[in-house]
């Protein structure tokens, strides 16, 4: 369990080192596609349940949208503000907002950040299609202590918040998992036609 759960960190870390490294972001997205689609239907930590994993044929995805990618500086002009998650593996999971992602067009997200062991910024969404074309919970876009991190400016000066790049969380497959939420400072009024989808396609 501990060491198929290491690889597929392991492997999510590179997928994403994959996508950074990219010149175009399109062509990053297919990457990242492609290598979840990859985790899914074969990995042992995969969060399909049996019967899914059987029928699986990949995840639905929103075509790629480059005017949902956006480089943002992390606005620090917040109140304090502490979030403690009870999740399913880990025990109860605190974070500290430690900012705001200005997103032109569409609003703001708070930006948070794991305040135990090793640290870490996290990205939470919902925005108008939960509960219907995506995960009623939300998805994530950043989670860089498990390695979705799709960079920034030098010395942590900015983030890439790209859209496109939102997923399910675990729980969105297997009711067993215990999953940060996004709250409410990470909810977005307008629909978001990116990233992965839910409830159709090939799960």
């Amino acid at each position: 369990m501990s060491l198929s759960l290491l690889d597929w960190r392991r492997r999510v870390g590179a997928l994403y080192a994959e996508v950074r490294a990219a010149t175009d972001p399109a062509d990053g997205h297919r990457l990242w596609r492609r290598g979840r689609d990859e985790l899914f239907a074969g990995h042992p930590q995969t969060p399909l349940l049996p019967p899914d994993r059987a029928v699986f044929t990949g995840l639905p995805y929103a075509p790629y949208d480059p005017a949902l990618r956006f480089t943002v500086e992390v606005d620090p002009d917040v109140a304090p503000q502490r979030m403690q998650v009870q999740t399913g593996t880990d025990g109860v999971v605190p974070f500290q907002r430690i900012g705001v992602a200005h997103l032109d067009g569409l609003g703001d997200l708070d930006v948070w950040w794991l305040a135990t062991y090793g640290g870490g910024v996290f990205l939470p969404l919902k925005d108008a299609t939960a509960g219907t074309a995506t995960y009623g919970g939300g998805r994530y876009v950043l989670d860089t202590a498990k390695g979705a991190d799709l960079g920034g400016g030098v010395l942590g000066s900015s983030l890439v918040v790209d859209l496109n790049f939102a997923y399910n969380p675990s729980c969105a497959y297997d009711p067993a998992w215990a999953c940060p939420l996004a709250p409410a400072g990470n909810t977005l009024a307008a629909p978001v036609w990116g990233g992965e989808l839910y409830g159709s396609g090939g799960c």
